[in-house]
């Protein structure tokens, strides 16, 4: 299994560095290292520049950087900031993906210099800055389409043709050599002009395996880079990547939330990722993203009343969490994906619970979701299709979840004694043996030993 150098900000190194990068052929020496630290204890947060704010540009996002920090965010994944392809384009502003140039800067976020500011803004604040990278396929107008046509892939009847129903778009044929060198270039631009950290990676498993296998080393030729996949493939993580979106996890919330599944169905998953994937391979967990939100619903609509309950079951099992931008501000709509729209920022429910989550996971090494996380316990309960609960450990820390994950009321035992601090209330609970423990719907503990 790799043993590839990953995330770690050290923050002093990042601050005392002052160095411009205005070449793009200049290969980065002063940056902070890497070390699997960050992952342990990170919390990515996927930043949608257009509607974050009413004005949709970097610098109004700059200016909030400082409150992400407060949430324990540590990962910041841009969406796709490049220019929108006219031809074919889908609505008013059209879609991030479809990238028109993939050295460009969309006009609408501000200028090259501003983008520069905010990765300078996120590493001045301990954290790393990662692009959505579109691999897989271009705008209709982007240049290659007229100057590179063994680039895109061909139907029976020789002509370009778009992926899925993205007409928007046209596919590209990484079968062809010079497209993969090309592609890989332009990557390599943004870590040095930019020095950006890495890449989330558009529907990276419609893109050749050993693509990205070849990507990866050559992107840590220039500099440390964290990749994220938007796949569950266990292939994709034995060289090229660094984690994998938790797909299967998110849907099975979703259903026990929906009544349609059980606890029983999320220890399969467990038990599952245990035996397909590695020890060291890290997924990702969410309640919502850019496109759970604007295409499947929010998660108010998709978990109702559970929303608190799996936001925090994210942060408590073994990997990373994402917060998609406006969970934080309990904003329950869908958002516009063709066309400006913007989230509230108005600290409601949930602020405060992410910066408890964030600190959390930030400073209990039982928690640790990286190459050696924490361990997993399942803990047994009188009824166990109703309750889930599990213990967490490392380094002498030690952290048990039980939560109700049904719309009813539940009375259960568990064999869990002693005095404990309730995390979230900051109460102090105490569990005798056999006690009878009554939950309401969706309630849950996050208990610490006092």
């Amino acid at each position: 299994m790799k043993k590839i150098l990953l995330l770690a900000l050290s923050l002093n190194l990042v601050i005392g560095c002052k160095k411009e990068i205005a070449n793009p052929e200049e290969i980065i020496q002063d940056i902070a290292t890497y070390s699997d630290k960050v992952l342990d204890n990170a919390v990515i947060y996927e930043a949608n520049i257009r509607q974050y704010s009413p004005s949709g540009t970097f610098n109004a996002f700059s200016k909030d950087i400082p409150k992400l920090k407060e949430l324990g965010v540590k990962i910041l994944w841009l969406m796709p900031i490049h220019p929108i392809g006219i031809k074919n384009r889908k609505e008013g502003l059209g879609s991030y993906y479809s990238i028109k140039d993939y050295r460009g800067i969309n006009p609408e976020f501000g200028k090259l210099e501003d983008f520069k500011n905010l990765v300078k803004t996120a590493h001045q604040n301990g954290m790393y800055v990662i692009m959505d990278w579109v691999p897989n396929h271009t705008a209709w107008d982007h240049a290659w389409v007229a100057d590179h046509k063994d680039y895109y892939a061909k139907d029976k009847d020789g002509k370009m043709f778009s992926p899925f129903d993205w007409t928007d778009v046209v596919k590209l044929d990484y079968s062809n050599q010079n497209l993969r060198k090309a592609m890989i270039w332009e990557m390599k631009y943004w870590l040095t002009e930019a020095n950006v950290d890495g890449f989330r990676c558009d529907v990276a498993g419609e893109v050749p395996t050993d693509f990205w296998e070849s990507a990866a080393l050559e992107l840590k030729k220039t500099k440390p880079v964290f990749m994220l996949a938007e796949a569950e493939k266990p292939e994709l993580s034995k060289k090229a990547f660094d984690m994998a979106y938790g797909w299967e996890a998110h849907h099975i919330m979703n259903e026990i939330a929906q009544g349609k599944k059980t606890v029983k169905d999320f220890d399969s998953y467990i038990t599952k990722k245990d035996s397909v994937w590695e020890k060291d391979d890290i997924s990702m967990y969410f309640t919502s993203n850019h496109d759970e939100n604007s295409w499947n619903g929010t998660e108010y609509e998709r978990m109702g009343d559970a929303v608190e309950t799996f936001a925090a079951l994210t942060y408590l099992i073994p990997g990373i969490p994402l917060i998609y931008n406006g969970q934080e501000y309990d904003f329950n709509r869908r958002l516009k994906f063709f066309v400006k729209d913007s989230i509230n920022t108005v600290k409601g429910k949930m602020f405060p619970i992410y910066t408890k989550l964030g600190q959390l996971k930030n400073g209990n090494s039982a928690l640790d979701g990286g190459k050696k996380p924490g361990s997993y316990k399942r803990i047994a309960t009188s009824s166990n299709q109703n309750i889930l609960a599990f213990e967490r450990e490392k380094l002498g820390k030690k952290v048990i979840f039980v939560g109700n994950l049904t719309k009813t009321n539940q009375s259960f035992t568990a064999p869990i004694e002693g005095a404990f601090i309730d995390y979230i209330s900051g109460k102090k609970v105490v569990f005798s043996k056999n006690q009878k423990l009554d939950f309401n719907p969706w309630e849950y503990k996050i208990l610490l030993s006092e």
